[in-house]
């Protein structure tokens, strides 16, 4: 056992440096950036303008003191409700053939109007299309009650009513929107971890299939015990997988720190507070990857091309995510049957017990977790390290597929 673990040893180390000191790995760690960067740099281009475009605009065709009016009472309003809640009003002088006078502004394509009103404050008319009459009808509404209200005031004798100050009293958290959060943050776990583990996993197949189609995989075996090959694979690519990830987060973190200096947008923290968060989702990615990269290996050592490959992978890709729709259920209700099993079950209890260390504050239940799936990280392992040695040794041997017809083994 000791010159298996030895010689697995040796196998993952010079896959490591293989992989990660090569212009290869640099591509890989740009793929994932570029298509971010691409839509981070699109979107800056663009913001100022979509904001502008989905900014509605209403002409106001009304005299001078009403226009006063409606234009105090909504900087009253969006002082409340802020800028976006309200749509921007345009005060146009009347002209003589009012109705005339609406349908040109709705066609004048510089002012991009969504609606026109007319009539004065006490017997207003808003023109324009169903649906954005619709959406903004209560919203000016309450600009024109506003001004209504105010000048009644003032009319009166009296003067305006201030706006009320409320005296607030902040707490650290409330049930509601604290479990809405947590479970947002269960969510986002599960998908990273998702994601991490389908990109990461299938570059297991792709370097068997090569060595394999250069017989570097018969040298090794003549070299070394087959199971020394299996567990120096699996684990070269999981440190490689690991030096992926942390090359990306550190880009994460500092891009992070570069775009947001006051801080950027971020996560509700999860139960557990995030160190903890981190750490257990590290430790559920590496039982994830092991327990789906030994599938992957043993598979691999099944198949003699690429396609073979594509062909017994595509049910494992489509299991894997049958599995994280399992474990989705943990969320936001961590304690009911369908969630008990999907943390039961080997591939599905990484995904569901991510779910709860962003919901529940305990840890045991992590323990246990992680007690379980290294159980069944050994028995999958075993019997996929068994397998991918009667492959390996039989690579070279004319065999009959499923059809009748010889191919390699």
């Amino acid at each position: 056992m000791i010159d298996v673990i030895r010689a697995a040893w040796v196998i993952a180390r010079r896959d490591y440096v293989a992989s990660v000191f090569s212009k290869t790995f640099l591509l890989f760690l740009l793929g994932p950036l570029l298509p971010i960067l691409a839509a981070l740099m699109f979107g800056a281009v663009g913001a100022k303008t979509d904001a502008e475009i989905a900014r509605p605009r209403i002409a106001i065709i009304a005299d001078t003191a009403d226009g006063k009016a409606l234009i105090a009472a909504r900087t009253q309003l969006a002082a409340r409700l802020g800028e976006t809640a309200l749509p921007e009003l345009r005060i146009v002088a009347p002209e003589n053939d009012g109705a005339a006078q609406a349908q040109a502004l709705l066609a004048d394509r510089k002012r991009a109007l969504v609606a026109v009103a007319r009539g004065g404050l006490i017997a207003p008319e808003l023109i324009g299309p169903q649906g954005p009459v619709a959406e903004h009808q209560e919203r000016l509404g309450l600009i024109y009650d506003t001004a209504r209200r105010t000048r009644a005031l003032a009319h009166a004798g009296g003067e305006a009513v201030p706006a009320v100050a409320f005296s607030v009293r902040t707490v650290d958290k409330a049930a509601g929107s604290e479990t809405a959060n947590r479970a947002l943050t269960a969510r986002m776990g599960q998908l990273v971890l998702m994601m991490l583990v389908m990109i990461l996993a299938g570059m297991l197949l792709s370097n068997l299939i090569e060595e394999k189609s250069n017989k570097v995989i018969e040298v090794l075996a003549a070299a070394v015990p087959v199971d020394a090959i299996f567990l120096g694979k699996l684990g070269a690519m999981l440190a490689m997988s690991l030096t992926g990830i942390f090359v990306w987060g550190a880009t994460a973190m500092l891009a992070l720190a570069w775009f947001f200096p006051a801080g950027g947008p971020a996560l509700p923290a999860p139960a557990l507070g995030w160190p903890a968060f981190v750490a257990l989702g590290t430790v559920y990615f590496i039982a994830c990857y092991l327990l789906l990269g030994a599938l992957f290996l043993g598979i691999g050592g099944q198949a003699a091309s690429v396609r073979e490959v594509q062909t017994l992978s595509m049910p494992v890709t489509m299991g894997q995510l049958g599995v994280v729709a399992l474990a989705s259920s943990a969320v936001g209700a961590t304690l009911t049957p369908l969630a008990v099993v999907a943390m039961i079950f080997p591939w599905s209890s990484p995904f569901a017990m991510m779910a709860r260390a962003a919901q529940s504050p305990y840890i045991w239940p992590h323990l246990l977790a992680i007690l379980w799936q290294g159980i069944w990280i050994a028995i999958i392992i075993r019997l996929a390290a068994r397998r991918f040695r009667v492959s390996v040794l039989k690579s070279g041997v004319v065999r009959r597929g499923w059809f009748g017809r010889k191919r390699p083994a």
